[in-house]
């Protein structure tokens, strides 16, 4: 089941990406049909390279020059206008850790605080309709925060993948946290009655010729959640379940991406700001809300976007892109469902999971979202790690353990309670993973998207978890090198075919 340290024979290490209907649900590689028709093989095990895998996900990648490639940037700037790069919070120049256990151990902190505030807030808002159906006041469900370029977030929030975009005329560039399941929009600005600190000046709306504020009577102040009035001017406020919030006044800012320019893009100007937003100057809303940045952009990019995640360790930076042009052929398609109790979120549906090519003994109505919007399984990129309900998440993980059980265990580690000692390998040969998607593919995970390195010493967890709910979380480690495209203008998520 292993190769160990001493056997020198040369392995290739397998990642692939697998959309398939199965013919079978043994555990041996069968010939199945893409959703696309192709023929391609199912693996359900991989050589999983040990060493090479330590090496790449435990050492820091300094952030790329802005000189670096200046010329191949802008010659792809020119083909794809609205094409941004992605990066891992871990490749800012304010990432202050040093070593990969600690970076680990903010990591999960962090995640944990997420998931908290995720479930509270759509459990919450499920509950608020459940028992006040005939309660005009369905602000229950307040929306979070996140946005910028892809890059591995700030130091103490919860943002995990950060983009550089231009603010205001002239432009000024800054590092924004993004969140598909955010709405808002928001920078920090002068004058700061309270800021943390962010690695670029904060944004001075005085000096910027396209800054226009926003009026109360304004339709769009009524379309911002938990909005006020003072001075004549729309007032925002946002509160996350850690603690940390934004407040200010709502305005009209022209935003950059790239070659392309936005005008009049509804944003927050954020006087007072505090908690787990260190590092970037705000946040950059993707989700399905009418605030978002895709809301707002609606026919401008035909209500699609496409983004991939960077895998750990690689030192290459991921994508962010906007319009229909960029969705790609040969995708595996899935319907998006809406939930209506949470519309900034992203769900799909999800059937099953398997181990080895063979599905786990789990009834698919554990994945269903409900009438009243409890349940179900959105995709998150501020989330890390993948949490599955507490019955599924130990059917998948005694599954997984069955299946390796000749490799040496280690002691429960964070939010991990499955790790394996793997000092002293080169491979071992671990089953693949598997989601059985809405509609027949299936999604086959490396073995790099869900046994991650919790040392530099060569201790490797099963980087799942468990939720206290029904919810669902597909989280960014196990989202890592696939390419993942949202048409919300029909209904729709794509996974791959390309990967990053």
């Amino acid at each position: 089941m292993f190769v160990p340290l001493q056997t020198r024979v040369p392995i290739l290490l397998l990642v692939v990406f697998i959309f398939s209907i199965p013919n079978t649900t043994t555990a041996t590689a069968t010939e199945t049909k893409t959703s696309a028709g192709h023929a391609i093989p199912f693996p359900s095990h991989e050589h999983f390279n040990v060493k090479q895998t330590i090496k790449e996900s435990t050492r820091i990648h300094p952030p790329p020059s802005k000189t670096q490639g200046v010329a191949e940037e802008e010659e792809e700037e020119k083909e794809f206008p609205w094409k941004l790069k992605l990066l891992h919070r871990d490749k800012l120049p304010f990432s202050h850790f040093t070593d990969h256990p600690h970076r680990l151990e903010a990591r999960m902190k962090r995640d944990v605080k997420r998931v908290d505030t995720l479930i509270h807030k759509i459990t919450g808002a499920a509950t608020n309709n459940n028992n006040h159906n005939n309660n005009n006041n369905n602000n229950v469900y307040e929306v979070e925060e996140f946005g910028s370029e892809v890059i591995s977030g700030m130091e103490q929030g919860s943002g995990e993948y950060f983009v550089r975009i231009g603010v205001g005329s002239p432009v000024r560039e800054q590092y924004m946290v993004i969140d598909a399941g955010s709405d808002i929009v928001w920078v920090q600005c002068q004058p700061c009655t309270q800021c943390y600190h962010q690695s670029d000046p904060v944004f001075d709306p005085s000096l910027s010729a396209s800054f226009s504020g926003v009026p109360c009577t304004s339709s769009l102040c009524e379309r911002v959640e938990n909005s006020g009035c003072h001075a004549g001017r729309c007032k925002y406020e946002v509160k996350y379940g850690d603690g940390s919030y934004t407040k200010g006044t709502m305005a009209l800012e022209t935003l950059t991406f790239g070659r392309t320019v936005v005008r009049d893009v509804a944003i927050g100007c954020g006087h007072r700001n505090g908690g787990m937003f260190i590092g970037a100057a705000g946040l950059l809303g993707l989700g399905g809300g009418s605030m978002s940045l895709m809301g707002q952009l609606g026919g401008q990019t035909g209500g699609a976007f496409s983004y991939c995640l960077v895998s750990r360790g690689t030192g290459t930076t991921g994508s962010l892109e906007f319009g229909r042009e960029i969705l790609p052929m040969g995708a595996a398609w899935v319907p998006l469902i809406r939930n209506p109790r949470a519309p900034s979120f992203y769900y799909i549906g999800l059937s099953g999971l398997g181990v080895g090519g063979a599905r786990v003994a789990i009834s698919e109505d554990v994945f269903r979202l409900t009438e009243v919007g409890d349940g179900g399984v959105i995709m998150d990129t501020g989330t890390a790690v993948t949490r599955l309900p507490t019955t599924v998440y130990e059917a998948l993980r005694n599954a997984f353990i069955a299946q390796t059980a000749s490799l040496p265990r280690a002691p429960a580690m964070s939010i991990f309670d499955t790790c394996y000692d793997l000092n002293g390998f080169v491979t071992v040969r671990v089953p693949t993973v598997s989601f059985f998607l809405m509609g027949g593919p299936i999604l086959t995970l490396p073995a790099r998207n869900f046994l991650i390195p919790v040392d530099e010493r060569g201790t490797f967890c099963f980087a799942f978890a468990p939720s206290p709910t029904r919810l669902s979380i597909i989280g960014n480690i196990q989202q890592e090198g696939i390419q993942i495209s949202i048409d919300g203008a029909n209904g729709f998520v794509g996974f791959g075919p390309n990967i990053c």
